[in-house]
């Protein structure tokens, strides 16, 4: 059995009662697993009846999810297809919460490793505006990397504090996300390294510091709009008391839904979860994003283009001093100021002479618009992943490289062989 710390159990016991031996007793059972099928890439049907291993029963509050006993479910080649993101159950449910808000303009504050970003963001099926932000920067390069494997379009990721992001985004977005820093009572399972940092100290700073985010979250809300606040933890300093805290403060909020999953009363390890609605304020409409614009660099993007696809893809090209070029989303504000990371598809650089596209080009595309589309078997596929060659019998060119109809990234046909061209931090590791 996980061992707790006892102010934990204390605490734990005189919160629930009559319940807390089957509280105590869930830590008894191993964490639970999940799996979110990636319906910007196919249905949960579809996913279901051609899974390569077990899946459980259907995630009650997540139509798209199944309980998983599968040991290396992140190892298989529809994995690196974006096919599925794995996730704690428990934790789906904040994007069930969120699920019936308006998302024309979003921002998940807290957003890395990417779970829930990618979650509403199959709810957004491409449409609208997606920001999402992850101020630890090596954990933002994580978060855009889930981001890509998803084949999410319609994002851009950025690494900043609040305060830098509420003087950009005054009374801007129709839904903010915040997945607070939390003290992670309920990941104690999943994650036994949570258990020894855990104090009563830290809950009170973890509170405090999700004060500070909700209030700069508040900030950013347009009038309508909605906050969807989540923690891991069951301490009600960081749950219950936050929100009645922050109402106090806030006038403008009424509280439209709240949640809490424990172990003993769910499959999960534990949530809470709140939705706050703004009833009334202002709606900003600020700057669009200005693109920087190379006309040359564009020449050799349109040349690539006319031999790639079928039908271009829309939207706005940016193009950095360094070359690199990407496709902006429509709607997305002015950036200036806030470190971007990923600004929707990285399209690929231009050298000065020649456009290379980019792997997030790859992910992004669908099979019926690409001019030249290798698919290949699972057993084929893995042979791709680990960086080998591959052979196909499509003309020379730039194609992508999928395993049946779903991309895995980019390669060259030359005379029937296909040069792999998968970013060497990406290829799956031989066993």
């Amino acid at each position: 059995m996980t061992q707790l710390p006892q102010p934990f159990l204390i605490r734990m016991q005189k919160r629930l009662g009559q319940a807390y031996p089957a509280f105590l007793a869930s830590y008894e059972m191993p964490p639970q697993k999940g799996l979110r099928v990636n319906t910007l890439k196919l249905s949960a049907e579809q996913f279901s009846s051609r899974a390569p291993f077990p899946l459980g029963e259907r995630v009650p509050w997540e139509k798209n999810a199944f309980y998983l006993s599968e040991e290396k479910p992140g190892s298989d080649v529809y994995h690196f297809a974006g096919l599925y993101y794995l996730q704690e159950p428990s934790a789906m449910s904040v994007g069930g919460m969120s699920e019936v808000y308006p998302k024309k303009r979003v921002l998940d504050l807290c957003a890395a490793p990417g779970g829930k970003t990618t979650h509403i963001a199959a709810q957004m099926a491409g449409e609208g505006i997606l920001i999402a932000n992850e101020i630890n920067y090596p954990r933002a390069k994580i978060l855009s990397q889930n981001v890509e494997r998803m084949g999410i379009a319609n994002c851009a990721v950025t690494s900043a504090c609040a305060e830098t992001l509420t003087a950009r985004f005054p009374s801007f977005f129709d839904l903010i996300l915040v997945d607070a820093p939390c003290s992670g009572e309920g990941m104690f399972k999943k994650e036994p390294n949570a258990i020894p940092e855990w104090s009563e100290g830290n809950v009170a700073r973890c509170a405090g510091r999700q004060r500070e985010i909700l209030d700069r979250a508040a900030d950013m809300v347009a009038s309508g709009g909605v906050i969807v606040y989540s923690t891991c933890t069951f301490a009600e300093e960081e749950d219950e008391w936050q929100i009645e805290d922050f109402l106090r403060r806030h006038p403008a909020f009424t509280l439209e839904r709240e949640e809490k999953l424990y172990p003993h009363t769910v499959r999960g390890e534990g949530h809470f979860c709140a939705v706050l609605h703004k009833r009334e304020g202002e709606t900003r409409q600020l700057r669009p994003f200005v693109a920087t614009r190379n006309a040359r660099a564009e020449a050799a993007l349109r040349e690539f283009e006319e031999d790639f696809f079928f039908t271009t893809p829309k939207g706005t090209v940016h193009t950095l001093g360094d070359g690199r070029m990407f496709l902006v989303p429509a709607g997305m504000p002015d950036l200036a100021g806030v470190s971007i990371v990923r600004l929707g598809v990285e399209l690929g650089a231009w050298d000065g002479k020649h456009f290379k596209p980019a792997h997030a080009l790859a992910m992004a595309a669908e099979k019926g618009n690409v001019r030249r589309f290798v698919s290949l078997s699972r057993e084929d596929a893995v042979h791709y992943l680990r960086g080998e060659t591959v052979t196909s019998c499509l003309a020379d060119g730039w194609c992508v490289v999928g395993v049946e109809e779903f991309p895995l990234g980019l390669g060259k046909i030359v005379g029937g062989v296909v040069k792999n061209h998968l970013p060497k931090g990406l290829r799956m590791v031989k066993s």
